[in-house]
């Protein structure tokens, strides 16, 4: 790749929303862009540059840093998502603006991918004739359905029960995501959802974190008036194409992983034995939800791996964890990717966040759905549905799945697998190795990468 200071490198500005699952996949095509020579650079926060668990050895990647308006404590300094918001998106573009100027006196930039959330970066990257990529990291069906309610196709509340939208199966209001089937539930959250497509079609490339043969449908006709591509699944090579020496991990995380405890705890057991539970870094589960879960663990007698939070443990019933001790093991975080590859790993109970789903979807481990809000029921619809990869567990009127329920599906799944558990397990592995084709050399994923590049040489 030459010299690592070579200013003929094109320099690729890479901004994602400050949030660990937004930070992943787009610090993971940063990577990708490294191994293809680009010089890339990710631009955070400078409270998350300062509070990450970040691995320097990981990456090459430079990292800048701009302000948010809370840069002492970051989202909980703000003390509401409104307020959090807010404040970036007011002091963001100026502190975007002032990088990028000072940027252009020693290595002037090629070009910006930003994160969805952020549509103000392009309007930054517009004042000084920069090219630009909109990098969206959820789905391209969740991201249709937001682009029909940004254009008015979609009248909020939404009238009827069920819908039809151009590239997806029929959606019941249920499925939607929670956004726009709750309407008015997380006002601030919808606007920034909605707004990514305010100004999208100023964007150069609109780039999917996923593989063609995923989604294509929906990307064909999204095709028809942006210029798409698909650039994943980015997640770390070595679980994929193994192209980039020791990618094994993402290199930034918001919470430090217990590493050790959870993969000597999986090195004894046998293969396809563990149900693996995570509901990932921002979902919250209910007391009542808590305790369902809990007990379904007990009754079915499952070994099991649960990562609950620092700031959920105390939801856990008392003396859950001694008394669970010979069959599951609880930790606060753990190396998701690590343990999803490990071959006792059989199920992973998920809310369905997309990162986890296509982590899951491209190491072909079946998935027991119990989606929470945002995306997720889309994303588990799907899983059931349309990828055939798992099974959703269904709340009751209350939206809590009952303990009968969750148990039901982990026999299904893995301690007594029937024909659909059967069937599911083979679409996984189907999925898995279409996964890898996507991003390994000559992939539709691979191909749209370099022809991104080429047009900044």
């Amino acid at each position: 790749m030459g010299d690592e200071n070579n200013p003929k490198k094109p320099h690729v500005l890479i901004f994602p929303y400050p949030a660990q699952g937004h930070i992943n996949p787009i610090l993971q095509f940063a990577k990708r862009l490294l191994s293809k020579g680009v010089k890339a650079a990710l631009v955070t926060t400078v409270f998350l540059s300062n509070s990450s668990f970040s691995d320097p050895s990981s990456t090459s990647i430079d990292i800048h840093t701009i302000s948010d308006g809370f840069d002492q404590g970051g989202y909980e300094q703000a003390g509401s998502s409104d307020a959090y918001l807010a404040t970036f998106w007011s002091v963001g573009p100026n502190s975007l603006a002032a990088l990028i100027k000072k940027l252009t006196e020693i290595h002037p930039v090629d070009a910006l991918v930003y994160d969805g959330f952020l549509p103000w970066a392009l309007d930054v990257a517009k004042q000084f004739g920069i090219p630009s990529a909109v990098f969206f990291t959820q789905s391209c069906a969740v991201n249709s359905v937001y682009y029909h309610v940004s254009k008015g196709l979609l009248q909020l509340p939404l009238p009827e029960p069920h819908l039809s939208l151009p590239g997806l199966p029929p959606l019941q209001v249920s499925e939607l995501p929670s956004f726009v089937a709750l309407y008015g539930s997380y006002p601030a959250w919808f606007d920034v959802v909605v707004n990514q497509f305010s100004n999208v079609d100023g964007a150069d490339w609109v780039f999917f974190n996923i593989f063609y043969d995923l989604e294509k449908e929906v990307v064909d006709w999204m095709s028809r008036f942006w210029n798409v591509m698909t650039v994943g699944p980015t997640i770390p090579s070595m679980y994929l194409d193994k192209r980039i020496e020791n990618d094994k991990d993402y290199g930034m995380n918001l919470f430090k992983p217990n590493v050790d405890a959870c993969m000597s705890w999986l090195g004894g057991k046998p293969k396809d034995s563990v149900l693996y539970i995570s509901f990932g870094s921002f979902a919250s589960l209910g007391i009542e939800q808590t305790t369902e879960l809990a007990c379904a663990l007990k009754s079915s007698n499952v070994c099991f791996l649960w990562v609950v939070r620092e700031t959920e443990m105390a939801k856990l019933p008392y003396n859950f964890i001694e008394e669970t001790s010979e069959k599951g093991l609880v930790v606060a975080w753990c190396p998701q990717l690590e343990v999803l590859s490990n071959e006792a790993v059989g199920c992973f109970l998920t809310h369905c966040g997309f990162n986890s789903t296509l982590e899951a979807l491209s190491l072909g481990v079946p998935m027991l759905a119990m989606p929470q809000w945002t995306d997720q029921p889309t994303n588990a619809k799907h899983v059931e549905d349309v990828w055939r990869i798992g099974i959703r567990a269904h709340p009751n009127e209350k939206g809590v799945v009952r303990r009968e329920t969750i148990e039901r599906c982990i026999k299904e799944l893995l301690t007594e697998v029937g024909e659909k558990g059967k069937e599911i397990r083979k679409n996984s592995i189907r999925w898995k190795d279409l996964a890898k084709k996507g991003i390994d050399e000559g992939g539709n994923s691979d191909k749209n990468i370099d022809e991104f590049i080429a047009k900044l040489l």
